[in-house]
């Protein structure tokens, strides 16, 4: 993935006494995460900054940099600045800045394991009979429906179809699978 290694360099610098940073390469550069969210992303010849939507219109107004956009949509909260607008450290810190005053109240993309699984309650449920939700119902009704299990080496039987009406279903042995 292309991006500028000076570029990448100067903001490791600038992120250095803070904790909790990780490195990835994601959207054709390298990202560095802040407490697990997106903080800056250095590419070929830009930054990209994540910082308070709130601030998006008058940091376009004040500082040279434009609004990140994909298919047309303009992202508030994400600016490109290119590297010629950061040659400064000033510069360079001003962005950094604004994007860790905003890492705090901005919302991790990392996918969390759920713990509970949330049962909603049917109307024999709420009539006080045994708690179940209409997906487990359903499951538990298509078991009854199911075959019996089967022992471990022994064949089920194979429900033969009457020819007639009125005749008696035909039921074949069950085989044994496995050693002799």
């Amino acid at each position: 993935m292309p991006y500028s290694e000076k570029l990448a360099d100067r903001v490791r610098i600038a992120l250095e006494d803070i904790a909790k940073v990780e490195e990835k390469e994601m959207f054709r550069g390298l990202t560095f995460m802040v407490d697990d969210k997106m903080c800056i992303c250095i590419g070929a010849d830009r930054i990209m900054c994540r910082i308070d939507p709130a601030i998006h219109d008058d940091l376009l107004d004040q500082r040279p940099c434009r609004s990140m956009s994909m298919k047309g949509k303009e992202y508030k909260g994400f600016i490109l600045v290119d590297e010629s607008d950061v040659a400064s450290n000033r510069d360079l810190d001003f962005w950094v800045k604004c994007c860790l005053d905003f890492n705090p109240h901005a919302k991790s993309s990392k996918k969390k394991k759920k713990v509970a699984v949330k049962v909603r309650k049917t109307a024999a449920a709420a009539a006080g009979k045994k708690k179940i939700s209409p997906a487990k119902g359903k499951i538990a009704a298509a078991k009854k429906k199911a075959k019996p299990a089967r022992k471990k080496g022994v064949q089920a039987k194979k429900v033969v179809p009457p020819k007639k009406v009125g005749q008696a279903k035909k039921v074949a042995p069950a085989k044994k699978i496995g050693r002799s």
